[in-house]
């Protein structure tokens, strides 16, 4: 369980954070669309949730105002959705006003001329997405533990010392049931903030290398030197640059013979830097080693196209094929952290450990890219194997859970030294698994889902699912899957994006604090154990979106404290509570017992997903 951050005893100053500003009721990309994709505006009646009682009937005439010059410069009537049915996953009526056909650059609105009300401003422009990539993608600098974050490079308001390496923590962690016991000392330093914790993960650290240097590789264009990091102007691509912060700590977290640590845990303060208790790491296990194999050896073959970087790649790929060596004489070593079972309470958060099938799935994980990099046959017959016993892809249902392990394979599919009845069968499993599974192309094609971006069901991190499913339309261009043109895919694809953007049900862009960036309902309030209390988060963060699992603790007396009454009477939110799954969010930070987390928290999870979805429409 995380620590209590915000302290939200007084009944009314959590009561207060319930409040959750009117949506609007005509909804865009805050920030914008391209010229040559689809655009479109989605007017909404509330019919069910916390809204229910703001309905709006929408004119039969909507325009396109352009904002500069006051000029109409597209006319046209809204078109209800489903024939005016209520959609069950948002409450709401709706109607889709289409605008595609505007394609000049320039800033608008979306006006309903009857009723004289406006949609947020938006930019219509080929490099509209640029800067917002590039605040998403600082915010792996801001997550870097270990490190300064100064002017100018941190925004203004969010400069810090380097955090965590005190007596005691990063540089000199310990074994977690060998605490202060200098004989376990390690140098860990490094690495980023996993997510509003502090706390490290070997396993989720090497997906997150992993999937940045997807993004880099399928869209090496956009990822220029001057992203505004310290290292930028260095010649080097700053999204290389960054992803170098996490290859540093996973080597360090890496044993003599191969095995990899499985997590590092940190103190909490805000700042960062003000936290000073301990830091415990636990032993290797076999899944972390696995995630991390693959991990140094895609970074060996990237990193290795280049001259300059190719001493360090040589570095990396003795690192992978250690990692696999070990993997496959320990099959099966496990460790659960902060598991009162295993001893390891309090160590981290989040649970990294998995269990066997997902074992196996990190498996041929690692053996996809090992032979990527080497060509080695033993690593595409243990591919083939796995592929073979798992099923990964599924032909019939688009599964956007395990879109990585997915995308992972269809690289695998692109190498063009693996035999070919292998590389046709994950070809066939992916095309069937993008336009004949009833919840994939289809979805889109049948306007599914009343704000476009379809998703089978709405969870903890929903909006790292939409990033993903979002991608599996990208994915089918890059491999060049038929069943639809190119521009059908990117049309697909972008609407997830504009989800997140704000064409949502609450008309919220899921980003933090991007007003300068064009939003104007941004996200206010995350669980960040920096962020706490009124503090504003920094620039770029994406929140884990609705979630209609969310529940707050309940509690007792005896195992609350002194304050264990107060807390019992703190009255469950809704929303997020009680809402249409669409609708199940609301800012807000305060930690145990309302356990924000669950819907406010970022994570470099969701993070990477956005980021490889996005950089597919910067310019």
């Amino acid at each position: 369980m995380r620590m209590l951050i915000s302290l939200c005893f007084i009944l009314a100053a959590c009561t207060a954070s319930l409040a959750q500003p009117s949506p609007p009721k005509i909804v865009v990309d805050q920030f914008g669309y391209l010229p040559e994709l689809e655009k479109r505006a989605i007017i909404r009646d509330p019919q069910q949730g916390y809204d229910a009682r703001e309905s709006f009937r929408p004119g039969s005439r909507y325009a396109v105002i352009d904002t500069r010059s006051g000029k109409t410069v597209f006319e046209g009537a809204p078109r209800p959705w489903k024939n005016g049915q209520v959609d069950s996953v948002s409450g709401d009526k709706v109607w889709w006003f289409d605008f595609t056909s505007v394609s000049r650059p320039g800033r608008y609105v979306v006006r309903d001329l009857e009723r004289r009300t406006d949609s947020f401003e938006f930019e219509i422009s080929n490099t509209v997405y640029t800067p917002v990539l590039k605040a998403a993608f600082k915010t792996f600098y801001l997550q870097r533990a270990g490190f300064e974050k100064r002017a100018p490079y941190a925004p203004v308001g969010f400069t810090d010392r380097a955090s965590h390496l005190g007596r005691g923590q990063d540089s000199q962690a310990t074994l977690f049931n060998r605490k202060g016991d200098r004989a376990t000392a390690r140098d860990l330093r490094g690495g980023w903030y996993d997510a509003g914790d502090y706390n490290k993960y070997t396993n989720w650290t090497a997906d997150y290398v992993l999937i940045l240097l997807h993004a880099y590789a399928e869209n090496p264009a956009v990822w220029t030197d001057d992203f505004g990091i310290p290292e930028s102007g260095n010649g080097v691509p700053d999204i290389l640059d960054e992803v170098k912060w996490g290859l540093n700590w996973l080597s360090r977290m890496q044993n003599r013979d191969g095995s990899m640590l499985s997590v590092l845990g940190l103190d909490t303060a805000s700042p960062p830097s003000a936290a000073k208790g301990p830091s415990h790491y636990g032993p290797p296990n076999t899944s972390a080693t696995l995630t991390s194999a693959g991990a140094f050896a895609l970074a060996a073959k990237i990193y290795g196209q280049n001259a300059a970087s190719r001493q360090q790649a040589n570095i990396y790929r003795q690192r992978a094929v250690r990692a696999w060596a070990w993997a496959e004489k320990n099959p099966d070593v496990l460790f659960k952290n902060n598991d009162d079972a295993q001893g390891s309470t309090g160590l981290a958060a989040g649970q990294q450990e998995v269990d066997s099938k997902v074992r196996q799935q990190k498996r041929l994980l690692a053996a996809s890219y090992l032979f990527a990099l080497t060509g080695e046959a033993k690593y595409a017959r243990a591919a083939e194997q796995l592929y073979g016993r798992l099923k990964p892809i599924d032909p019939y249902y688009t599964n956007a859970f395990d879109a990585d392990l997915t995308f992972t394979l269809t690289y695998l599919a692109r190498q063009p030294r693996l035999v070919s009845g292998f590389r046709n069968k994950i070809m066939r499993d992916f095309k069937g698994h993008v336009t004949q599974a009833d919840n994939g192309l289809k979805a889109v094609m049948d306007r599914r889902d009343a704000y476009g971006a379809h998703i089978q069901e709405y969870t903890w991190g929903s909006n790292k699912t939409k990033a993903k499913k979002g991608s599996i339309f990208t994915q089918a261009v890059i491999n060049k899957i038929g069943g639809a043109s190119e521009k059908q895919y990117n049309n697909a694809a972008s609407h997830y994006l504009h989800y997140l953007h704000g064409v949502n049900p609450l008309g919220k862009s899921y980003l933090s604090s991007m007003e300068r960036y064009g939003a104007e309902n941004p996200v206010r309030k995350l669980y960040h154990s920096w962020f706490t209390g009124d503090k504003r988060p920094a620039p770029g963060f994406l929140v884990g979106g609705p979630n209609p699992y969310y529940e707050r603790d309940e509690c007792c007396n005896s195992s609350c404290g002194p304050q264990g009454d107060r807390l019992c009477r703190i009255p469950k939110m809704s929303p997020p509570s009680g809402q249409p799954a669409a609708k199940s969010y609301t800012d807000f930070n305060d930690g145990w017992p309302l356990n924000s987390w669950q819907v406010t928290e970022n994570s470099n999870g969701y993070q990477a997903a956005y980021i490889r979805l996005l950089s597919k429409f910067a310019r």
